[in-house]
């Protein structure tokens, strides 16, 4: 169990799922939690879901906090540190999980002295699977990243990486899962043009998607090697690949992740 409290500023979904993963994890308790947000019903969902105490009032959560975690929407990132200005102590490690939103922004507010680490999730956290990317600024040390690792392995895996590829970490697995979620779709319509009832096709285009990303995670092995195996000569796998070459899948997904990437860029850019 870890002996630190943790305050969320903002109750949401992504609060909420990364406070269930710690107290699931058994890494905290439901004492050691604090969320604050304006919502009386984000609160309550809150308190309901984990147990745990909330408040209407940022402050709260600065003043009791060891860990503070900026869980609010980018175009509320300037009014909540400008609430919190001067309130964050040299002892408190802040973590912020707003998209777009860059360090230097942050501690431009809260001043250099601030243990800043940026986290870029995914909505797979909501159900324990997520990935979680995450960079150190300002004071933060190499042990305050072994905090945020330990957080958001508790719903998911993190990795830590340089501020400068979160863009396209926000191209890749930020956006990725809507990009998953075209490909099980697809799939399952050409299960379902094949014959098959619609909710046996979801359930194979979405398990074999599981199955694959596992393979891949688990066995070590590049992608390609494990395609090879699959793929027999003559047979069935190889004629399904060169129709998705021919439909140009491949160059369609790197063109999302950098279409995705661009964006992230130019939204933070305006930030």
């Amino acid at each position: 169990m870890m002996n630190v409290t943790i305050g969320l500023i903002g109750a949401g979904q992504m609060a909420t799922a990364l406070g269930q993963g710690l107290i699931r994890a058994g890494l905290i308790a439901q004492d050691q939690l604090l969320a604050s947000d304006p919502s009386p019903s984000a609160r309550e969902r809150f308190s309901q879901t984990l147990g745990a105490r909330t408040t209407p009032d940022n402050l709260d959560v600065v003043d009791w906090a060891q860990v503070v975690v900026l869980a609010v929407k980018p175009q509320q990132m300037v009014e909540v540190l400008n609430q919190i200005r001067g309130k964050i102590s040299p002892q408190r490690l802040v973590i912020s999980i707003a998209a777009g939103v860059r360090c230097a922004a942050i501690l431009e507010t809260l001043g250099p002295q601030t243990r800043l680490v940026r986290v870029m999730p995914n909505t797979p956290c909501l159900v324990g699977r997520g990935v979680s990317a995450y960079c150190l600024a300002g004071a933060a040390t190499p042990g305050d990243g072994e905090i945020v690792a330990r957080i958001f392995g508790a719903v998911g895996v993190a990795l830590q990486v340089e501020e400068k590829w979160m863009d396209a970490v926000t191209g890749l697995s930020g956006s990725g899962p809507a990009f998953a979620y075209v490909m099980i779709e697809a799939l399952s319509d050409g299960g379902v043009k094949m014959g098959l009832p619609r909710h046996v096709a979801t359930t194979l285009a979405a398990q074999t998607l599981l199955g694959a990303a596992t393979m891949v995670l688990d066995s070590g092995e590049h992608p390609a090697v494990l395609k090879d195996r699959v793929a027999s000569p003559g047979g069935t796998t190889i004629a399904g690949l060169q129709a998705l070459e021919a439909g140009g899948l491949r160059a369609a997904l790197i063109a999302a992740v950098e279409a995705a990437t661009r964006r992230a860029s130019e939204l933070a850019a305006g930030a």
